[in-house]
């Protein structure tokens, strides 16, 4: 009976969303008031109903009930509690019904914190939303019923697939899927200014934090997906440009693109259908890489589904999505004008060229992701396109953007003189090179790749010190503190991101060129090195674990006569399965990792070792969490917040309202 519940109240979602994806719409265009005002009481009932639902499949996991087809198909019953949670979306069906239960939380965000925009406004957006919910929803009544079941019910399940029972498994999708479908955000404000023919500045200040917000969780998700495959697929790499990660990546650098194009139309009033645009792009990338991992035209730890129907379901609401949003572009466009205008030296334009030069980047990436599916699709035969493809096209467009950054912030507003911004970054300028000379000397290699790796992030980092500096100088507060607090949080939030960008660099740069590896077979007593540290092997022993058996060994590490630690890799297989996995072990360092994957026994005595040493690798994803603080920071700005101090004379008036706020 609890699982006809939980169906049934699908079902009612999808009503409920698609009451909220016609009415308010449809008043919001006669100038209909109540129909407007339904919106925010369907976004609330659509939230609920699709949480029971979640709630209900949820159940089924945590209380073994193999009646229900995916828990038979997923579970076990000697699955670790945190991982009957995690399994509940480590498939098709489930993972589904999280996006939907995600979007249904975004739109229920956006009806509760959205009291000062204007109704009409605000009933589009959630329309929109609404909308959009309906085809997932859809989607997951006709092709993916998380709630099949099978009678009589086995004795015990198939179990989680062992690759996904890691507790980073638990956070990652959900960070990522919040990311993902975050963008629906300033999709749905562009689509709704779009219809109304609005486009001015007031309509980026009130998508700005949302689309911010969905940056960060879509910089964590991915963060964390790539720090799992680092330590759990035991091959020690952090980006290997799977189709699944640039699926999530893509997104992501269009979204980087529409948060700066937002703070120009937002500040200046220029870039307003450069805006609009990028936000149907970012939307758009994330139904296509659904369409990616969901579909079944590729082979992933990461993609569940198999069945072609679901594939042309995607698609077909892909097109429709993307077609109709692109289509009401393209009406809407010739009739808005220009903005602000600038000079060829200006902050706006150097904004501008970053856009542009981060698309080009997605579009290369975006080429060599889908260019080897679509020949395997016509039957034109295999196509590899690895890391040398990438690398050699996404680097040359990310230089000059990262050159860029540490001019753009400098620059000035409509117009910049060069000699101006030369004199005032010349100490920037001179630091970073120097610093990157004494790296060089210092590690004794050179190579005009990590030479130049070195050179940006350092001059990254050196150039937005060098605003801050220069900022605080400017202050016309009369104490140093008084002037640091009087700076903005969204402008600490875009100091902290771009340093973050510096550390990343930084540690991709380092762990790219000094990185070593070794493959070694060992037995007990047996040495190797690795990066100027010894790993010894102390021995092996067998461990049961609650689901798997394992091969564990105990090496030390020592450094000189240093005793560094002891590292104890496995080698499970894991029961249900007979599925065999590596489960790495690692000794970390702000500096360095020491990184030891078990491989399988050559011998009655020797194993197979996989030893790393990684300099700075961890610099990568603290160069990531940089990023999301900063936009954290951005999020946080009072100047969001100030729009519940808009007198009621401004709060009919969104330009007006949005002024207000920004005085305040």
């Amino acid at each position: 009976m609890i699982y006809e519940l939980g169906h049934f109240s699908l079902m009612l979602a999808l009503a409920v969303a698609l009451v909220l994806g016609v009415l308010p719409l449809w008043g919001a265009h006669r100038g209909h008031a109540p129909w407007m005002a339904m919106a925010r009481p369907a976004a609330l009932g659509q939230f609920l109903l699709i949480a029971l639902s979640y709630a209900v499949l949820t159940h089924a996991f945590i209380t073994d009930d193999f009646s229900v087809l995916l828990a038979a198909q997923h579970s076990h019953t000697a699955l670790p509690l945190i991982y009957r949670f995690s399994a509940v979306w480590g498939n098709h069906e489930g993972s589904i019904l999280l996006w939907s239960l995600i979007l249904a939380g975004w739109t229920l965000a956006v009806a509760l914190f959205s009291r000062r925009l204007e109704l009409p406004l605000v009933s589009r957006v959630l329309g929109v939303m609404g909308l959009i919910n309906c085809g997932f929803l859809l989607f997951t009544l006709f092709t993916s019923n998380p709630f099949e079941r099978i009678l009589p019910a086995p004795m015990d399940g198939k179990d989680l697939n062992p690759l996904l029972q890691d507790p980073g498994m638990a956070i990652h999708p959900p960070m990522l899927y919040m990311g993902y479908v975050g963008l629906v955000v300033p999709f749905a404000f562009a689509v709704a200014v779009l219809l109304s023919g609005k486009l001015d500045a007031a309509w980026a200040r009130w998508s700005r934090p949302w689309t911010t917000a969905a940056w960060c969780f879509l910089t964590c998700g991915i963060a964390l997906g790539s720090f799992w495959a680092y330590y759990e697929l035991g091959w020690g790499g952090w980006w290997f440009w799977d189709p699944v990660e640039n699926a999530s990546f893509m997104p992501w650098l269009v979204a980087t693109a529409l948060i700066h194009s937002l703070a120009v139309t937002e500040k200046r009033g220029s870039f307003k259908m450069w805006t609009a645009l990028l936000a149907i792009l970012a939307f758009s990338l994330s139904l296509l890489g659904t369409f990616i991992v969901r579909s079944g035209v590729l082979s992933s730890v990461h993609a569940f589904a198999t069945d072609p129907a679901r594939g042309v379901f995607i698609l077909l609401f892909l097109v429709l999505v993307i077609g109709s949003s692109l289509a009401l572009f393209a009406w809407r466009a010739p009739r808005v004008g220009m903005g602000g205008q600038f000079e060829m030296v200006s902050r706006e334009s150097m904004l501008l060229v970053n856009n542009v030069l981060l698309l080009v980047a997605t579009a290369a990436v975006l080429l060599g992701t889908l260019y080897p599916l679509l020949i395997d699709a016509l039957g034109m035969g295999k196509l590899s396109v690895g890391p040398p493809y990438f690398t050699a096209v996404f680097v040359p467009l990310m230089t000059p953007a990262l050159f860029l950054m540490g001019v753009g912030p400098m620059a000035r507003w409509r117009q910049a003189e060069v000699g101006d911004l030369a004199r005032r970054l010349r100490w920037a300028f001179g630091l970073s090179v120097v610093a990157a000379v004494i790296a060089m000397v210092w590690v004794q290699q050179w190579s005009p790749m990590t030479g130049l790796g070195l050179w940006l992030a350092v001059w990254i980092a050196c150039s937005t010190l060098g605003q801050l500096v220069e900022r605080i100088r400017a202050g016309s507060s009369t104490g140093l503190v008084q002037r640091l607090r009087s700076q903005s949080g969204s402008y600490y939030g875009m100091l902290l991101a771009h340093l973050g960008v510096a550390v990343f660099v930084a540690g991709v740069t380092v762990v790219s060129s000094f990185q070593s590896e070794s493959d070694v077979r060992m037995e007990v007593g047996d040495t190797a090195d690795a990066g100027g540290y010894t790993v010894r092997l102390e021995g092996v022993q067998l461990i049961q674990g609650p689901n798997y058996s394992a091969a564990r060994a105990r090496l030390l590490v020592t450094k000189g006569d240093s005793v560094i630690g002891m590292l104890e890799p496995e080698r499970r297989i894991y029961l249900v399965s007979r599925m065999p996995l590596t489960e790495v072990a690692i000794d970390r360092g702000i500096w360095r990792d020491v990184y030891v994957a078990m491989g399988e026994p050559v011998s009655a005595t020797a194993w197979s070792m996989r030893i790393h040493h990684k300099p700075m690798v961890n610099w990568i994803w603290g160069g990531c969490l940089l990023m999301a603080l900063g936009g954290l920071l951005a999020v946080l700005d009072r100047r969001y917040r100030a729009r519940r101090a808009v007198s009621p004379a401004h709060a009919g008036n969104p330009l007006q309202a949005a002024t207000a706020g920004a005085a305040a």
